[in-house]
């Protein structure tokens, strides 16, 4: 005789759960909506972190790269530890912040390239 099992197999569920997206959305709707309603009212969970003003935009490049990097490493490591769909999950992750890495140092080409290479030029295609 064989035993149904649902699949995936159905877990408890913790009306209490700190990730339920419902409980969760209820609580960042308001800050989000209010958010997108004034741009220009201060985004209240960022006042922790902030960026000195004045900063060129080159040194803010600068920045992002290296943390994209550091995120690329922990996110590797992480990855190697994983098993499965959770492993797939965290190397998706490392692939966007490869491609955000990417991105920022084409960014800092453009603003000012390397000692002899060309300087980089946007493709105009219309």
């Amino acid at each position: 005789m064989k035993k149904v099992t649902p699949n995936p197999p159905e877990s408890p569920s913790d009306p209490l759960d700190p990730l339920d997206p419902v409980p969760l959305s209820e609580i960042t709707e308001p800050a989000v909506s209010a958010r997108l309603r004034n741009p220009n009212h201060a985004d209240p969970i960022s006042h922790i972190f902030t960026i000195v003003p004045g900063v060129d935009t080159e040194t803010l490049l600068s920045h992002a790269c290296e943390t994209l990097a550091s995120l690329n490493v922990l996110v590797t490591d992480l990855a190697c530890k994983l098993e499965s769909s959770n492993r797939n999950v965290a190397l998706s992750i490392q692939q966007l912040a490869v491609v955000a890495e990417l991105l920022v140092n084409r960014a800092l080409d453009t603003i000012d390239p390397p000692e002899g290479a060309p300087s980089v030029q946007p493709n105009t295609q219309q």
